[in-house]
């Protein structure tokens, strides 16, 4: 695995950890962001196990790349659905940025698990 992908793996397998538990335990800012984006409990609920999933798919990668490789196609189909989400609720560019720049993150760190 190449400096790059370990460091983007890291960064990527914090972010995630975070947000994937803030969803499960039901921190209140989740909980709005996922009103005003049209998400059922249910589905943040749901996104959040996914993120934790892809977290761990990360740190598993270490071990065995096809992990790490699945983990980030994960995290790239989640990233764009989140993009769907912000774009259906007019919200402006500024917010969906956050959830772009993820993905494309993880659409390097796919690419480059994929070259190695």
């Amino acid at each position: 695995m190449s400096v790059v992908a370990t460091i983007l793996s890291i960064l990527l397998t914090l972010t995630f950890l975070g947000v994937g538990a803030g969803k499960l335990a039901g921190i209140e800012q989740m909980k709005q962001s996922a009103d005003h984006l049209g998400v059922s409990p249910a589905l943040n609920r749901t996104i959040g196990v996914l993120e934790l999933a892809a977290a761990a798919g990360l740190i598993a990668g270490f071990w065995l790349q096809s992990l790490g490789l699945a983990a980030s196609i994960g995290l790239v189909l989640l990233m764009v659905g989140a993009v769907y989400y912000h774009a259906k609720a007019k919200d402006p560019v500024s917010r969906l940025v956050p959830p772009a720049g993820l993905g494309v993150l993880a659409v390097v760190n796919a690419v480059l698990l994929g070259l190695t």
